[in-house]
């Protein structure tokens, strides 16, 4: 499938790049993003498996820099799910508070971790699905934890991969919804490319690629993108 069959805006660059596969272009953007971001990881700071799916579970509709704010002091008192559950709810409300929705986010920590406790030998699992059945997990915290923890090659869609994906036009107008938009790149993107991809998308758009204003004329993708 060629590229100028996914985006038509793509009909004034070079021939090159209209008559290249879709995964010939992905390749090529994220070999840039690669380069542009060579240590590229999640932005979270984390202890163990535990505080990492803590920490996962507090970013939803925050910014990890809060996330990390609150738990550089929670973690120095909790890395285990038993742990979180001598200090309560009440007890991690103080460290959280200034993260949104903090009252909703202490009750399923609490939840999540009686479960690891009851169920899992206080380990966070492996598997995807029961991650997505944790009480403030949903299917994108669920392939962060797995992607990073595990090193499985699932792709995370947050709002940045929605917009980069769209503007680069790795997915097609049809794919609207972070499940579309998920299994449109499982097919888009080279296989060794998956475990990255999100990550370097997150990244891109956090710092260049941004909501408003964006920073094309900087911007390494330049070349490539269809959008300018």
């Amino acid at each position: 499938m060629a590229i100028y069959t996914i985006f038509e805006r793509c009909i004034d660059k070079e021939n090159w790049l209209i008559e290249m596969s879709i995964h010939q272009y992905a390749s090529k953007v994220i070999k840039v993003l690669e380069r542009t971001y060579p240590n590229a990881t999640t932005e979270l700071e984390y202890t163990n498996s535990y505080t990492f799916l803590v920490a996962v579970l507090l970013s939803a509709q925050a910014t990890d820099k809060s996330v990390n704010k609150a738990t550089a002091k929670l973690f120095k008192i909790v890395d285990n799910p038993e742990a979180m559950l001598q200090l309560g709810i009440d007890g991690i409300r103080p460290y959280i508070k200034s993260i949104g929705l903090y009252n909703t986010k202490a009750k399923h920590i609490i939840e999540l971790s009686k479960i690891l406790v009851n169920q899992y030998n206080s380990q966070v699992p492996r598997n995807r699905d029961i991650l997505e059945t944790l009480p403030g997990i949903g299917r994108k915290s669920a392939n962060v934890i797995t992607n990073k923890l595990y090193k499985d090659p699932y792709i995370a869609v947050d709002t940045h991969v929605i917009r980069l994906t769209h503007r680069l036009r790795l997915v097609s107008d049809k794919a609207k919804t972070p499940l579309e938009i998920e299994n449109e790149l499982y097919k888009n993107i080279p296989s060794n490319f998956h475990s990255e991809i999100s990550d370097l998308l997150v990244l891109h758009g956090r710092y260049v690629c941004k909501a408003h204003n964006p920073k094309c004329r900087t911007c390494p993708l330049h070349d490539y993108c269809p959008m300018t």
